[in-house]
């Protein structure tokens, strides 16, 4: 064998080798593009039934929040109600009642003071006068329409 026949065969076995190797590439190639296949497949067998399930979650929590909605419409509807009704209840009973609770409490000093149970009692006809126009100054001021039910109530008690 001469050399240029030598390295004939060394070019033919180094071209086997290197065809070997990368056939061996190719097919290790080809059974990743096939399970990738199989993978990509297999996500998107199961990714659209759950866009699907994702997409019926979604119109569910939002048939949910229109009912929160219209609940939190009517709790509102209920309070203003309940707002009106208690500004008319008060309107309507309030005077009433914050006369006869100071009626009743000019009523009681004065009967206190005539028994004698407050110090102070006014024996004579001046003082009894001067307390007759106390008490009615006393009721003209828990009656007078300043401020709202709940002042009233606490300037009758107060006195």
């Amino acid at each position: 064998m001469t050399v240029g026949e030598l390295a004939g065969l060394l070019v033919a076995v180094f071209w086997a080798v290197l065809v070997t190797l990368l056939a061996v590439v190719l097919v290790r190639l080809s059974r990743v593009l096939k399970e990738a296949t199989v993978l990509v497949s297999a996500v998107t067998e199961q990714a659209v039934p759950l866009l699907t399930e994702a997409g019926a979650a979604v119109r569910s929590a939002n048939e949910q929040l229109d009912r929160v909605d219209e609940i939190t419409a009517n709790v509102q509807d209920a309070a203003a109600n309940a707002k009106a009704l208690s500004s008319t209840a008060a309107a309507t009973l309030g005077g009433p009642l914050m006369k006869v609770a100071a009626f009743s409490y000019g009523v009681r000093k004065a009967v206190a003071k005539q028994q004698g149970a407050l110090p102070n009692v006014p024996l004579q006809a001046g003082e009894r006068d001067e307390l007759a126009r106390l008490i009615r100054a006393e009721v003209r001021a828990a009656t007078a329409p300043r401020g709202g039910l709940l002042s009233r109530v606490r300037r009758a008690v107060r006195g």
